[in-house]
């Protein structure tokens, strides 16, 4: 069964590890129109959740308490705004759905506090066969996110789950998905998963 929000499902992706996000500030990365941003303010976990945007149409539908929005264009280059949007472990969770700039993924991965988690799920190569996006620059390459994370050298992120393949839900599409830990000092993760 899938959780609804403003008339759109919930990722089931988002709605299987959202609950691991500890209390704190967590991050609705081009939110759109803010459906896991409000799901995850209603979880009632002490969540705070910044709902970001480039479009100030979609962030005014956003109103709920524990929710905040704002608009910041995410791929403008470097600027002020993203300097302030990504200062380093200020968020106890990013949460990414269909949305990939490339530039942003260091800011993203330095923004998660130790301990925070990290839910991205957008497509992959391959979706071309079902539609858009079909551009390369839009679609993740095969174990991409395992590599980027693989690759940080300054933190260590420990992977809870990863998907890189076919879904049917909620349409045809290649997807890759990744839940990450981010480690505090290389200290293993103490989850309760049940």
């Amino acid at each position: 069964m899938s959780v609804l929000i403003n008339s759109s499902p919930v990722s089931p992706w988002v709605s299987r590890f959202g609950g691991l996000i500890p209390a704190g500030t967590v991050l609705d990365l081009a939110c759109g129109s803010g459906r896991h941003a409000l799901w995850l303010a209603s979880l009632g976990q002490d969540l705070n959740v910044l709902a970001v945007d480039r479009n100030p149409m979609a962030l005014a539908e956003i109103n709920a308490a524990g929710v905040t929005t704002r608009q910041v264009e995410l791929e403008a280059g470097p600027s002020d705004a993203l300097a302030q949007l990504f200062r380093p472990a200020q968020f106890s969770g990013v949460v990414v759905t269909n949305y990939l700039h490339r530039p942003l993924f260091p800011l993203i991965l330095d923004s998660v506090a130790p301990q925070g988690v990290l839910l991205y799920e957008t497509f992959a190569a391959g979706n071309e066969q079902f539609g858009k996006p079909s551009n390369p620059d839009f679609l993740l390459q095969p174990g991409e996110l395992l590599s980027l994370l693989a690759a940080d050298i300054v933190n260590s992120w420990h992977v809870l789950a990863f998907e890189d393949g076919f879904t049917e839900q909620p349409k045809p599409a290649m997807v890759q998905r990744i839940c990450a830990i981010k480690q505090a000092d290389g200290v293993a993760s103490a989850l309760r998963l049940g």
